[in-house]
């Protein structure tokens, strides 16, 4: 056996560690899931039980469809606000089409539940600014919006999930060629005809995977409903899990009442593969024809107009209303000078008790589990790509597992997997990056998968033919050669963990409490104007990790690997 062991390269016994790394971030804790729905919380014995608590009351069942609601008026709402943006991106000759795509990023980058607060902000009942306009301009005594509504939550998730829709819709507008187009204008259709009938049927399958897409980061979203539908008493899914994480925890439970959230989500994920496989949107020869910029006219000018609305209502207005509100003693009392101050600032940096832990352990966290999740990304996508290990393609399904696995069913498989003995895990630093790496694996293997894909063998066999073993040609070759395509994933996963609220409020302990984790807390204390400072610094960090992405790899770096 050592004999054996020491002929091994320690290459290979490198990827050996890392297929077990892989084993304990996502196949453990997906199997201790499954198997805690089926055990008794005290005998440890098998049973149905969990899945009669988990939905033997109505308003349980209820919650579920509430979801599935939620999920498809989202959706449908995200297609309207995006599909005809993508189309006057892709195709059309609208002026300002950079401000259409700094909407769209701008919007990405907006943590949802911060955008919510915006819009709490904005239109919540008596007390909102729409709600005061109105009032003071008609005398009017009821409220004109309320965003305590199930459609009030629904449009105000739809305002930071179109941009799902818009990178899928006009990434398949940007392949097709106008030889159809033009086939149907010398028949007599006109321009919109022409859309309607010719143009959009062809990038349907890939408007579909992105409207999947939308539902089930809405099934999924925990911020939101928590923010807004917890106060207009509507349950949802993710809602009633973390009140079964209340005292006393039911975890079992919990854990049969994510199942079928979790078999939807597989079940649409397989769904939208089909679609995007399909691609009708490739030419027949296979080679992109040329395309020609529509010519619209007049109506060039409405569809920036539309552009301009959908920034106003994803970015501007909320953005407007959390900065004011932090800038101000009561955010209910408006623009005035005597209700300016920096207080809520000079608070948070140093007087709140938690606060500078909070943005330390945010950073720090999402730091670590962007290195650790590059790092075994690309040492995975390495095996896989260069088969050095059997079995490779098991090796890159638990890879992207988590991508169909929604983030807070991820949380609830962790605390099954760690918190308790052996390793007692619950509320450490250690758990919070495991589950922040394994939530965030799936766009670092795309990352690493595309990027090794590119690099020919042949380089890495001269690296060893003049002596060198396999990780020297992978720190000589493979790693430069990515540097700009790794650091491009790091920085996404960097900047999507900083955000990450569905898997952090079920692992944080008292010494790990995270800025989404706080904002969520200020935001059940009341505490709107302390909570838009907090978000507004999150912001400016945020934007400065952006700015550098940009410079060194491109404006559209989240955009393009976030829709991978």
């Amino acid at each position: 056996m050592l004999r054996r062991l020491s002929v091994i390269e320690p290459a290979t016994l490198l990827w050996l560690l890392l297929v077990g790394a892989l084993v304990v971030l996502v196949a453990w804790p997906v199997a201790e899931l499954l198997v805690a729905s089926f055990t008794a919380p005290r005998t440890g014995a098998w049973t149905l039980s969990n899945y009669a608590a988990a939905y033997g009351r109505a308003r349980y069942v209820e919650a579920l469809f509430n979801s599935l609601y939620l999920g498809a008026a989202s959706a449908a709402i995200c297609a309207v606000l995006a599909v005809p943006m993508a189309w006057a991106c892709s195709r059309t000759d609208m002026p300002g089409r950079g401000f259409a795509w700094f909407t769209v990023l701008a919007a990405f980058i907006i943590p949802p539940y911060l955008g919510a607060v915006g819009w709490i902000l904005l239109a919540g009942p008596n007390s909102g600014w729409i709600n005061q306009a109105w009032v003071w301009l008609t005398g009017a005594e009821e409220s004109l919006v309320n965003v305590y509504t199930f459609w009030g939550m629904a449009i105000v998730i739809a305002l930071h999930s179109y941009p799902f829709i818009f990178i899928f819709t006009k990434s398949a507008l940007d392949l097709v060629n106008s030889e159809m187009e033009d086939a149907a204008n010398i028949l007599g259709a006109g321009t919109w005809t022409t859309t309607l009938k010719i143009t959009l049927p062809l990038v349907w399958p890939t408007i579909l995977a992105g409207i999947i897409l939308v539902f089930l980061e809405t099934i999924a979203l925990f911020g939101t409903p928590a923010i807004i539908g917890i106060p207009a008493r509507i349950n949802v899914v993710t809602t009633q899990l973390w009140q079964f994480f209340e005292h006393p925890v039911r975890a079992e439970v919990a854990a049969a009442y994510s199942m079928p959230l979790l078999l939807i989500t597989a079940g649409l994920i397989g769904l939208q593969k089909l679609m995007l496989n399909r691609k009708g949107y490739v030419s027949q020869t296979g080679k992109g024809g040329e395309r020609r910029m529509i010519k619209l006219g007049p109506w060039r000018w409405v569809l920036l107009a539309w552009c301009g609305f959908v920034c106003l209502l994803s970015v501007a207005a909320p953005m407007v209303a959390l900065v004011q509100a932090s800038f101000s003693r009561a955010w209910g009392r408006g623009f005035s000078l005597d209700n300016l101050t920096i207080k809520n600032y000079r608070y948070l940096l140093f007087e709140h008790d938690g606060a500078a832990l909070a943005v330390v352990n945010t950073f720090v966290f999402s730091a670590a589990a962007a290195t650790l999740a590059i790092f075994i990304a690309l040492a995975i996508a390495y095996v896989v790509k260069r088969k050095l290990l059997p079995m490779g393609g098991a090796l890159a399904f638990l890879c992207m597992a988590p991508f169909v696995i929604p983030g807070i069913v991820m949380a609830i498989g962790f605390y099954a997997a760690y918190a308790g003995p052996p390793l007692t895990l619950y509320g450490t630093a250690a758990m919070m990056i495991l589950a922040f790496t394994a939530r965030f694996l799936p766009i670092a293997y795309a990352n690493g998968s595309a990027g090794v894909q590119m690099i020919h063998p042949e380089m890495e066999e001269a690296v060893r033919i003049l002596g060198g073993g396999r990780l020297t040609a992978v720190k000589s070759v493979v790693i430069p050669l990515l540097k700009k395509a790794l650091l491009g994933g790091w920085l996404l996963v960097f900047i999507l963990a900083t955000r990450e609220l569905s898997a952090a409020i079920f692992l944080v302990g008292p010494e790990t409490r995270t800025i989404s984790v706080l904002l969520y807390d200020l935001s059940e204390e009341g505490n709107l104007e302390v909570l838009s400072a907090l978000g507004g610094i999150l912001l400016v960090i945020t934007l400065v990790f952006v700015g550098t992405g940009m410079k060194l790899i491109g404006r559209d770096f989240m955009l393009r690997r976030g829709g991978e």
